[in-house]
């Protein structure tokens, strides 16, 4: 691909697209068909991207594929009273809690993936972040005592599992479920699934990234943790049918007293994580490199390698400043 087919993509796409990665397509010309529909979903920007796709079957797409989004959302929002994890997190020491079967999938991922990764993935650590203020903003760091009273209420074995009757229940009062480390993953799994592009399709949630359509792969280049607003000059070939997420601190914190906190606070040591460095994962699963993301963002280059020893067609760059 010539320089000005590259930069004719780049420049499309960065403007769509919030994200620690940004599109490059090799086998894309500048008379190439593109439409994009971009929507806020999540809290965060979510995007659409068919190339050589009619308007009708865009628009069908688009509908199906956000559909997909809007039952991940109804099921992990947070922020929902009557969302299924709300209800879950209010009723679950008291009582057996019923997931439905697209929950249940997703407790069931985490389950994998806590044990996968040594507990540095849990989705028990809505307490920590509780205690840190990342959902409400504090006026003041935790104590090292607040964060020992809520290391308590956390650990995924700590929750009792009934596979049959497909229910979870907490063994420890305070105990409450976070899925944002595994949902928008969950969320692109399910809408690549749904839809039929006659072309080639990049959805975008938040910067997790999943790819399809096509024979030819995808190019992906990552920020530089030191200087966000620039990527460095190597990019990395993504299959069609893959996806990308990437980990970072450098985005998204919190400041007390003139210090930065990340986002990523690790669930063993209850204390957020920092280093000005970030993990990209290319998996074919989503739901797999959200979590995977995060947890060797958390332990570094040990789990990386178990990781791509374990799982077919996994590639991990760890970039550090």
């Amino acid at each position: 691909m010539d320089k000005r087919t590259q930069t004719g993509l780049l420049i499309a796409l960065i403007a769509i697209l919030v994200s620690c990665c940004v599109i490059s397509n090799s086998h894309s010309n500048l008379e190439t068909k593109r439409e994009s529909f971009v929507f806020q979903t999540m809290g965060t920007v979510a995007s659409f991207t068919f190339e050589d796709s009619d308007s009708n079957s865009f628009r069908k797409n688009c509908t199906i594929a956000r559909k997909q989004f809007d039952r991940i959302l109804n099921i992990a929002n947070l922020y929902d009273k009557n969302s299924e994890l709300v209800r879950l997190n209010n009723s679950a020491y008291e009582k057996d809690f019923i997931c439905s079967n697209l929950l249940w999938q997703m407790i069931l991922e985490a389950e994998k993936a806590y044990y996968f990764t040594g507990g540095a993935f849990d989705i028990t650590v809505k307490p920590l972040m509780d205690v840190w203020g990342f959902y409400r903003k504090k006026e003041k760091i935790p104590s090292d005592e607040e964060i020992k009273a809520a290391l308590q209420k956390v650990g995924f074995n700590k929750l009792h599992l009934d596979k049959k009757r497909k229910s979870l229940r907490f063994t420890v009062p305070g105990m409450a479920l976070d899925l944002g480390g595994i949902a928008k993953g969950f969320a692109l799994d399910l809408a690549a699934e749904k839809i039929s592009p006659s072309g080639r399709c990049i959805l975008n949630l938040g910067g997790n990234l999943k790819f399809s359509g096509g024979k030819h792969p995808f190019y992906v280049g990552i920020k530089n943790p030191s200087s966000p607003d620039k990527l460095f000059p190597h990019r990395i070939e993504v299959p069609t049918g893959f996806a990308v997420s990437t980990s970072g601190d450098y985005e998204r914190f919190i400041k007390y007293n003139g210090k930065l906190y990340g986002h990523i606070i690790d669930p063993l040591s209850g204390y957020p994580v920092s280093g000005k460095f970030s993990a990209t994962v290319v998996i074919p699963s989503a739901a797999r490199a959200d979590w995977l993301s995060t947890a060797v963002f958390l332990k570094g280059q040990s789990l990386a390698d178990k990781a791509q020893k374990s799982f077919a067609g996994c590639r991990i760059i760890l970039v550090k400043k």
